[in-house]
C-alpha cells in the first residue's frame, strides 16, 4: 500500500486493490499465515455511529493477525458525551494504539481525523461520504463470482445519500466495469460523484427501473432505501416496493447473476432469496475478515 491512511475508495489504484485482494485471499487459503504477524500490538476502535458486521469484522480481523483491540465504546459512555472533541479523542487514542478505525457522522471526519495522528487510520464510514473498507470486501466478492473486467454491474437503492454505493462506484473506475445506477428520481446520484465518474471515464447508465437493465446484469448490489430522508411516509412506501428483490423478479435475471448487499437490510431484499443461487450477501459480509486482516496487515 502507498499510504498511510484509508480515507476514501478515491485513493485507490488498481493495484493498490489487487494488492489487498491477493493478501486477502492467501489469508482466506490459509488462516494460519496471518497468525501472531503483528502480536504486540493494538487496534483502537472508535466509532460515533452504531455498527455490527464493520465493528466486529475490524476485532476479529486484528485477532486473528495476534493484535488487541481496545475500543473508545460507545458516544454515551465515552468523553465525547462531555463535549470532547474528535481532534482531542483521537489523539488520545492514538497514545494507545498502533492504528485506528474510525466511524463518525459527519463527512470528512475521517481525513480530518488523520491530520493529528500519527498512525494509520482506517475510515470505517463517515456521513454520507465513504466506506473504504467495505468497497474492498464488495470488490473481493465481486472478483471471486464474475471477475473485475468486462462485466456489468447494477447498483440500486439509496444511491444518494449511500456511503457505500459512493466509495464502490469510485473503486471500480480501475477496472473495466459497465455501472448501471438503479433508483428514484429523489435519490439519484449526487451531481459530485456523477462529475467524478464522467470524468474518470467510466461507463455509467442511470435507471428508474431494475428491469431496463437486469438481464445484463453479472451483479446487482442492493442497498436499503432509507426512510427516514423521504418528509412523506405515503412516498416512501411508494418507492420502496417498487426497489424489492424477490425470487419473481430475479426470473429474468441470468443465472449466474451476484445479488449483494452491504446490509443490514429491512425489505429490500425478500427472505425468500438467501435460499437461491443468487445470494451472495452472507458470503460478502464473511469476507469482511480477511479483507481487513489484509487491510492492516499491509498498514501495520
Amino acid at each position: 500500500m502507498r499510504h498511510d491512511h484509508l480515507l476514501t475508495a478515491k485513493q485507490l489504484s488498481r493495484e493498490d486493490v489487487e494488492t489487498v485482494l491477493d493478501r486477502a485471499a492467501e489469508f482466506d487459503r490459509d488462516p494460519s499465515a496471518a497468525r501472531e504477524r503483528h502480536a504486540g500490538e493494538l487496534l483502537g476502535l472508535c466509532f460515533f455511529e452504531p455498527s455490527t458486521r464493520t465493528k466486529m469484522s475490524f476485532e476479529t480481523a486484528a485477532k486473528r493477525l495476534g493484535a488487541d483491540v481496545v475500543d473508545m465504546g460507545s458516544v454515551e459512555s465515552s468523553s465525547v458525551k462531555k463535549g470532547e472533541s474528535l481532534a482531542d479523542t483521537v489523539r488520545v487514542v492514538e497514545g494507545y494504539a498502533d492504528a485506528l478505525v474510525l466511524r463518525h457522522p459527519k463527512q470528512g471526519a475521517a481525513k480530518m481525523a488523520s491530520e493529528y495522528v500519527d498512525v494509520p487510520v482506517v475510515n470505517a464510514g463517515d456521513g454520507a461520504g465513504h466506506h473504504p473498507s467495505q468497497t474492498l470486501l464488495d470488490l473481493y466478492t465481486i472478483r471471486e463470482h464474475a471477475g473485475l473486467d468486462d462485466i456489468s454491474v447494477g447498483i440500486m437503492g439509496d444511491l444518494k445519500y449511500g456511503r457505500t454505493v459512493h466509495s464502490l462506484a469510485h473503486a471500480l473506475t480501475n477496472f473495466d466495469v459497465r455501472q448501471h445506477f438503479v433508483s428514484p428520481e429523489s435519490l439519484r446520484l449526487p451531481r459530485s460523484v456523477r462529475y467524478d465518474l464522467h470524468e474518470s471515464g467510466a461507463q455509467v447508465r442511470e435507471h428508474e427501473d431494475l428491469e431496463d437493465v437486469l438481464p445484463n446484469l453479472d451483479v446487482l448490489y442492493v442497498t436499503r432505501i432509507q426512510r427516514e430522508r423521504f418528509p412523506d411516509e405515503d412516498e416512501y412506501e411508494a418507492v420502496a416496493g417498487e426497489y424489492s428483490i424477490t425470487p419473481d423478479v430475479l426470473e429474468r435475471a441470468k443465472d449466474d447473476l451476484s445479488v449483494m448487499h452491504p446490509l443490514p437490510r429491512v425489505d429490500e431484499i425478500a427472505p425468500e432469496v438467501d435460499d437461491t443461487d443468487y445470494a451472495t450477501y452472507f458470503e460478502q459480509a464473511h469476507n469482511g475478515v480477511p479483507v481487513r486482516m489484509a487491510l492492516l496487515d499491509l498498514l501495520l
